[in-house]
């Protein structure tokens, strides 16, 4: 048998699945029986339009057979919805039963017009919600139509639904990497997705990261969180040779979220020190070039590696006030451009394998009290 052979044999036995139609009701049934998870707090990243709702139930109401829906089953027996979550959550808001993260019903979805169906302009599940409501016959027909479930079952290997959910969602996906990230460490740590939501929200981080309406919507304040949390103390043989810069920050985020020993009170100090001393020091300036005689341009990640990071790295030898330290990081922000390394190994395109293992020790050494 070839490695390959062997490969493939291997982890097809990690993995046990099964595949079966149910009736869209009995889906109902398990929602509201509560053994039907599907993470209302992703409803911050599946930004649907009333019409992509409405386009859903169209096709639910004219049979028109919808994509597999993934389950992953936990080891209490409930279903954690892999793929599929947008699709429940609007078939069950369509019906009122749909409730957000806090527990609470959420208003009832009222559909708009379609293609084949104008007629559901303005039309809602039943006559709790409004007079202008789908009859009995269409209710009926609606919950008996059927969907195709694939489970994952729990003695599969415990990283296959992570797996999944995040090849579901990357390849052709409209999400940012780190939504995708977000809604992986929801699955596997919520608390710790909590934390790092509540960290990209702090005063001092926001007030030195002037980003743009885009960056903030695709969830880039809590990349840098990350990138923050995973880079300031790391090996530097780790990033030697790195291939992808997404693919570490994946992987060492669901190492953090495993990790038991993961002191998050201990870093989050640390990285508001950090933020509350770069602010002070230079405020919006703290990630933009300095040129001639002031700063211009937006913010750069480069820039965010060497200081933000050498400053993480060194944060214990920093006492908050000291104007010396304050003057020292402002003078590294205004010779950074000068240094050769910097501007030779950061230029435009320059990979993180290329860029990190150079930038990340010079930042360190540049930035030590």
């Amino acid at each position: 048998m070839s490695t390959l052979d062997q490969q493939i044999e291997q982890k097809r036995k990690e993995i046990h699945t099964d595949a079966y139609p149910m009736s869209i009701g009995e889906v109902i049934n398990l929602y509201t029986d509560g053994d039907l998870d599907i993470h209302p707090e992703f409803q911050r990243v599946y930004r649907w339009s009333q019409k992509q709702k409405s386009r859903l139930i169209e096709s639910i109401l004219l049979g028109i057979p919808l994509p597999s829906f993934f389950v992953s089953q936990k080891e209490d027996g409930i279903w954690d919805v892999v793929d599929g979550l947008q699709r429940l959550s609007t078939i069950f808001s369509f019906l009122g039963i749909y409730k957000n993260e806090e527990g609470n019903l959420e208003p009832p979805l009222q559909l708009t017009g379609t293609e084949y169906l104008p007629g559901l302009d303005g039309k809602y599940w039943n006559d709790d919600f409004g007079v202008d409501h789908i009859s009995k016959e269409v209710q009926r027909a609606f919950k008996r139509e059927k969907i195709d479930l694939k489970i994952i079952k729990k003695e599969s290997d415990e990283n296959t639904k992570y797996e999944l959910f995040q090849r579901l969602n990357t390849f052709g996906s409209s999400l940012s990497d780190q939504e995708v990230r977000n809604c992986l460490l929801i699955m596997l740590n919520k608390p710790l997705y909590k934390w790092m939501v509540d960290l990209s929200k702090n005063e001092d981080f926001q007030s030195v990261l002037p980003l743009t309406d885009k960056q903030n919507d695709e969830q880039y304040y809590v990349e840098l969180v990350l990138r923050f949390l995973a880079l300031k103390d790391v090996g530097i043989d780790r990033i030697k040779g790195l291939e992808d810069m997404g693919d570490f920050l994946t992987k060492r985020m669901k190492e953090i979220a495993l990790d038991q020993s993961y002191d998050m009170e201990k870093e989050s100090e640390a990285f508001k020190k950090a933020f509350r001393i770069l602010n002070a020091s230079l405020g919006e300036n703290a990630f933009r070039k300095y040129q001639g005689d002031k700063y211009t341009g937006a913010f750069s990640l480069s820039i965010f590696e060497v200081i933000a990071l050498g400053i993480g790295y060194n944060i214990n030898l920093y006492e908050e006030g000291n104007e010396e330290y304050l003057d020292k990081i402002k003078a590294v922000s205004m010779n950074l451009l000068s240094n050769q390394t910097f501007t030779r190994k950061s230029g435009s395109g320059a990979r993180a394998s290329f860029r990190l293992p150079h930038i990340l020790p010079m930042g360190r050494e540049m930035l030590m009290p």
